[in-house]
Parts: structure tokens; C-alpha cells; sequence
């Protein structure tokens, strides 16, 4: 395991990342939440955060988006 994996938020992010493939929404919704908090943690709530999101957390988030959008489909 390298330094990357060892973070939570790498961690909940490859989680979220198998509820995305999996179709499972509410349980992406949890994860996508939980990432959002791990992100927020550190400097408490008046903190300003100047990280950027990875690559691989922009695409999660787009995708949970596009999951939302494809659930929430009126047929």
C-alpha cells in the first residue's frame, strides 16, 4: 500500500468508485458525502481549503451526477 492509498479519502474515494459501477445510489450518495467531509476536515469550518480535487474525484463526482440524473429519469 502506498502513501496514497493510506487516506481515507483515497480510500472512500475507491469505494465510492465501485457503489458508481455498481449502480448503487444511496450508498454513493453516503460515500460522495463522506469524501465531501473528509475533504472539509482539516482547519475547521472558517479554514480556507486552496488543495484541488484529483482528477479521479472530479470524475466520481460527474459521474454520481450523471447516476442522479439517469435514477431520477422520468419514464
Amino acid at each position: 500500500m502506498d502513501g496514497n492509498e493510506r487516506r481515507l479519502g483515497d480510500r472512500i474515494l475507491g469505494a465510492l468508485e465501485l457503489a458508481l459501477e455498481q449502480k448503487h445510489l444511496d450508498v454513493a450518495e453516503h460515500l460522495a458525502r463522506a469524501l465531501e467531509e473528509t475533504l472539509t476536515r482539516f482547519g475547521g469550518s472558517d479554514a480556507v481549503d486552496h488543495r484541488r480535487l484529483s482528477s479521479g474525484m472530479v470524475q466520481a463526482f460527474e459521474r454520481l451526477d450523471a447516476l442522479r440524473r439517469q435514477e431520477h429519469q422520468v419514464t
